[in-house]
């Protein structure tokens, strides 16, 4: 290898070193590894760039998650700033959960816009296993539209068709009656859905009078979907049609106590009592609200009613937030995600919140969320959240009339790191667990969906006890437990170590495999690179020691020639050989054994302890200082200095 070919593959060698360093300790000290979606949206053919530019701001919209798909519908949306007409819409949009995204390029896709579901917002979407069943919600305010008679729609995922039920009855011969901002909750390992007070008007009902003011409700509602058991029958399972029932006088809903509500949220928590039980928060009238440090409690398998107190610092009362329900890994805590909302007074007023909650059970203790210095989305109300490997979805919401648009309007909230974060990432294997449950739950059909890949985070582990994947330590209501199911801990799973790893490989520390493979390929390209570069010092370090041994071989030689010159005559050079040249004649140095000199003086280099004056013995100069001091070669020397080694080599 040439002089100027060593030198370009060093330069080369050392940039491609650097560029390895930076890049691997760039990623790793990252707060946030970037991931696939930092370099954009991943693919074209889903996404809908029409939907997200049209749209200015979205709320009070219809949301549900089925096999990895979050399908949005109807609400109110507005294409412009201030715009107060013709915001109803019956929009059909699925947002991909199954690929990275950015929550600046979220991949929302129109489906095809169905001709017979109404324009409707702050309804609900049930979801079973594989359909959608639209129920409730109001019709347009400005401009007015009269409701149509009241009819279930269900959309059938995998044969993309909407059908429609009329005129649906309830189990007791009544009719079911549509109503609006109600609290709406699917159950799709049990086959239900339930919907929560609300309220019915005009905008609600066709042919209401006009003499009848709005009227608020506190009934529950409950259906269900077709093919699955019927809670009064529980070997047979319920018609195409499905089942709707009236759960009207159920233990504290026929107390005073109880009072009618809206714009609540209802969460159900699977793992609690033999049928789960439903959680019921927030909402309130025009006037009123409902408080925060006592809760309502459903007992489902009993279908009655309960109150149950709250410990730690009480939420302040608001209408119209979300929440969602991520369960531990074991199962021993389940952790109600309670964002947003706004506060209605004084009266007229509408002051949209951006504050996080957790109410954690079986403890039932509130747990404020802080997230100081994070970029947070803007303060909302009527939004809508899902839950997906352990992520929160936000879509929409009122923000205010001093925001012009908030587009696209999707955020994802971390539930394990209690942080507002930039991508949606995937984790779990969708071909093996399509409903996104904890490993260890994967074939219990009730467990809570959507919780793969959550951890407990510390400040619920501070207050139940136990670590990130569960083992809570406070298993009942800090507070007396007024429900019989909440007596008993909720049903738990053992957590393999083959779970945990799976999760650990996929969340802990990275977002996603794809991170864990991209930072193992950095580490791998550079140890090939060290290694490559050892090997190369190798090499440079023999060839450096041949090199070394020929030029001492030399140098030896010559100190006899010239010790044997020195005996015949007694001065160098005189008489003896000349290693400059002729060979004959007197050199130009004279100097004796004592070490004086005449005109020129001369380095000394000490060989085998015996003084040599290298030039005057006319021994080549290899061009390294260390070769004219004879120093021998080190292996850490030639790895730190390879260029001053070349010198000598080339």
């Amino acid at each position: 290898m040439g002089s100027h070919d060593t030198r370009l593959f060093l330069n080369a060698f050392f940039g491609f070193m650097f560029a390895i360093l930076f890049v691997l300790f760039g990623y790793l000290d990252s707060p946030n590894p970037p991931t696939l979606a930092d370099a954009g949206p991943i693919g074209t053919s889903i996404v809908n760039r029409q939907a997200n530019s049209d749209t200015c701001t979205r709320w009070a919209q219809q949301s549900a998650i089925i096999n990895g798909t979050l399908y949005l519908y109807g609400g109110e949306a507005s294409t412009s700033p201030g715009q107060q007409q013709n915001t109803w819409n019956n929009d059909f949009l699925s947002l991909d959960l199954t690929k990275t995204w950015n929550i600046a390029s979220p991949p929302l896709s129109s489906m095809p816009q169905p001709s017979g579901p109404p324009a409707v917002a702050l309804g609900t979407l049930w979801s079973s296993l594989e359909s959608l069943f639209l129920y409730g919600g109001e019709f347009s305010s400005r401009p007015t539209v009269s409701p149509a008679p009241f009819a279930l729609w269900e959309y059938n995922v995998p044969a993309s068709t909407w059908t429609s039920q009329p005129a649906p009855t309830a189990t007791d011969g009544s009719p079911v009656q549509r109503a609006a901002e109600g609290a709406g909750v699917s159950a799709a390992g049990i086959g239900r859905g339930w919907y929560f007070g609300g309220h019915q008007d005009a905008l609600t009902t066709a042919g209401w009078s006009q003499e009848i003011g709005r009227i608020y409700l506190k009934s529950l509602l409950e259906f269900t979907f077709p093919s699955s058991p019927e809670p009064d029958n529980p070997g047979t399972p319920a018609p195409s049609s499905g089942v709707f029932r009236n759960i009207t006088a159920g233990g504290a809903e026929s107390n005073a106590g109880f009072p009618e509500r809206a714009d609540g949220v209802l969460v159900y928590v699977p793992n609690i009592g033999s049928e789960g039980i439903l959680v019921g928060l927030a909402g309130g009238t025009a006037t009123t609200f409902t408080q925060l440090n006592i809760v309502d409690v459903f007992d489902v398998s009993s279908s009655m009613w309960y109150k149950q107190s709250t410990s730690g610092p009480t939420p302040p009362i608001r209408v119209n937030p979300c929440a969602v329900a991520a369960v531990a890994p074991d199962g021993s805590s389940i952790n109600i995600y309670m964002y947003g909302g706004q506060n209605l007074q004084p009266t007229g007023s509408q002051t949209p919140r951006d504050d996080l909650w957790i109410l954690t059970l079986p403890s039932f203790t509130w747990i404020p969320v802080n997230t100081d210095g994070q970029s947070t989305p803007m303060a909302r109300a009527g939004h809508t959240c899902s839950i997906w490997d352990g992520q929160m979805v936000v879509v929409g919401g009122y923000v205010g009339a001093d925001v012009s648009c908030d587009s696209p309007g999707v955020y994802v909230f971390n539930t394990t790191s209690l942080s507002w974060v930039q991508s949606f990432t995937p984790l779990s294997d969708h071909d093996t667990n399509p409903q996104s449950k904890q490993q260890a739950q994967i074939n219990d059909p009730n467990a809570l969906p959507g919780s793969y890949g959550f951890g407990v985070p510390p400040p619920v582990q501070d207050k139940c006890g136990g670590d990130s994947e569960g083992g809570a330590t406070v298993t009942v209501p800090i507070a007396q437990a007024t429900a019989p199911p909440l007596s008993a801990p909720p049903k738990t799973y053992t957590v393999s170590a083959t779970a945990t790893a799976t999760a650990a490989a996929k969340d802990g520390g990275m977002s996603t495999g794809a991170d864990v493979a991209i930072a193992v390929g950095i580490v791998g390209l550079f140890l090939l690179a060290l290694a490559g570069y050892m090997g190369y010092c190798a090499w440079l370090y023999r060839k450096r020691m041949r090199l070394y041994q020929w030029n001492m071989e030399t140098a030896r030689t010559a100190l006899t020639a010239e010790r044997a010159s020195v005996d015949n005559t007694g001065s160098y050079g005189k008489g003896g050989t000349d290693y400059f040249g002729s060979g004959t004649g007197s050199s130009p140095y004279s100097e004796d054994l004592s070490g004086s000199s005449g005109q020129n003086s001369t380095r000394v280099a000490e060989v085998d302890g015996a003084a040599l004056e290298g030039e005057k013995l006319g021994v080549p100069k290899r061009s390294s200082e260390d070769l004219l001091r004879n120093a021998e070669p080190t292996f850490v020397g030639i790895m730190l200095h390879p260029r001053r080694s070349l010198r000598v080599v080339n």
